[in-house]
C-alpha cells in the first residue's frame, strides 16, 4: 500500500478531528512546562492555533508568536478571537526566521513526527530561546498505539487503504525525544506521558468527525462508495458492538522539555530548506 503525504488544508475540519484532542493533552503539557506569565512564546507548527489559545488565555504571553506551513490553518487560526494578539507566520520549522535568543519558550505541539528531519527542528528551537529558556514538545506515542484515531486506522487497513502517515515517527519515542533534546545541547531534561480521552455522543458524532479529519479522511476521499460502506461498517462493529451510544476513544502522548545552558550553552543550527507537517 501507499500513500500521500497528510494535506492540512482546513483548519475547521482539523478542529473537529485533532484541536480537541491538542487541547486536552496540551492542558496538561501547559501545566507540566509551568511557565511563568509574561514570557516570550514560540508556537512551532502552531496549525489552526488550538494550543496556541491555551497560552494565549492561561499564560499571559509578553509576545505569543505562531509558526506553520499551512497557510489554510494559519488563516483560520487568525479568526479565532481570542488569537488576534497572535504574530502568526508561514515558516518552516527547520528554518525559524528569527534571530537567536528571541523566545523565552519554543514548544512543538503533536508537531514533531511531521517534521522531516527533526533533529534540525529542535536545533531550531534551541538557537532561537534565550539562555535559561525552555524548549518542549507532545506527541502521540504513533508507534506504540497512542494515535487516538489508531482503531480507525487498523480499520482502513483492513480494508486494504493506506493511512497517510507523517515522515518521522520514531521521533514520538521517548528515546528518540531524548535524544532529539540531548543532541541540541539541552539540559535538565525530563519526559513524562500523558493519556487523554474523548467521547463522542454516537457513531454519527465520530464519523463526521473522521471524515473532516486530514488522515482517514483524506484516505476516504478517494475510496468508492461500496468501500466506504464496508468500512462504515466494519468501524461501527468495532467501536460500538452494541448498536448504540457514546463512544471513548483514548490517546497516549509522549511530553519532554529541556533547558537552554544559561551561560548560553545550547548547540546552533544550521537552516536548511524543508517542510514542517
Amino acid at each position: 500500500m501507499t500513500s500521500e503525504p497528510i494535506r492540512f488544508s482546513d483548519g475547521a475540519g482539523y478542529d473537529r478531528f485533532m484541536g480537541v484532542w491538542s487541547r486536552l493533552a496540551g492542558q496538561d503539557f501547559l501545566d507540566w512546562i509551568g511557565p511563568s506569565q509574561g514570557q516570550r512564546w514560540l508556537d512551532v507548527g502552531c496549525g489552526n492555533g488550538a494550543f496556541t489559545q491555551l497560552i494565549a488565555e492561561q499564560c499571559e504571553p509578553l509576545r505569543l508568536v505562531g509558526i506553520d506551513p499551512s497557510e489554510a490553518q494559519l488563516a483560520y487560526a487568525r479568526q479565532q478571537p481570542l488569537l488576534q494578539s497572535v504574530d502568526f507566520v508561514n515558516a518552516d520549522a527547520m528554518a525559524l526566521p528569527f534571530p537567536d535568543d528571541a523566545f523565552d519558550l519554543a514548544v512543538m505541539p503533536l508537531v514533531i513526527f511531521f517534521v522531516p528531519e527533526p533533529a534540525q527542528g529542535v536545533a531550531e528551537m534551541a538557537r532561537v530561546v534565550a539562555p535559561g529558556g525552555t524548549v518542549a514538545a507532545y506527541a502521540w506515542d504513533l508507534e506504540g498505539g497512542g494515535f487516538p484515531y489508531q482503531s480507525v486506522n487498523e480499520t482502513l487497513g483492513a480494508v486494504g487503504r493506506a493511512v497517510p502517515m507523517p515522515p518521522s515517527a520514531g521521533a514520538s519515542r521517548l528515546d528518540g525525544l531524548r535524544d532529539l533534546w540531548t543532541s541540541a545541547g539541552l539540559g535538565d531534561i525530563h519526559t513524562r506521558v500523558i493519556t487523554v480521552e474523548r467521547t463522542y455522543t454516537d457513531f454519527d458524532d465520530l464519523w463526521a468527525t473522521v471524515l473532516g479529519g486530514p488522515s482517514a479522511g483524506q484516505a476516504l476521499a478517494v475510496m468508492g462508495e461500496a468501500d466506504v460502506t464496508r468500512f462504515r461498517e466494519l468501524l461501527r462493529d468495532r467501536l460500538q458492538p452494541a448498536g448504540s451510544g457514546s463512544i471513548t476513544l483514548a490517546g497516549r502522548a509522549h511530553a519532554i522539555r529541556g533547558t537552554r545552558d544559561p551561560r548560553g550553552g545550547a548547540r546552533r543550527s544550521r537552516s536548511s530548506p524543508g517542510s514542517a507537517r
